[in-house]
């Protein structure tokens, strides 16, 4: 099975935050930072960790600017 692949543009200011978030749900899923500048990120997310991340990242969204963007 492989890991689904989502983009996301963020604050940059919430680039760290959201980092340490995912890192704190221990193999939730891997954050990288593909832009710094224009603060895009993605996560790798193994299977069935799909809802999990989608909910966590609809929560973060109440919060900050969370745009899910196409490769």
């Amino acid at each position: 099975m492989k890991s689904t692949c989502k983009l996301f543009q963020i604050d940059r200011q919430s680039v760290g935050f959201i980092k340490f978030i995912f890192e704190a749900y221990d193999g939730l899923a891997v954050i990288t930072t593909r832009d710094p500048f224009a603060a895009k990120i993605s996560l790798s997310i193994p299977p069935g960790s799909e809802p999990d991340v989608e909910r966590l990242m609809d929560d973060l969204k109440k919060n900050m600017m969370i745009r899910a963007i196409d490769e």
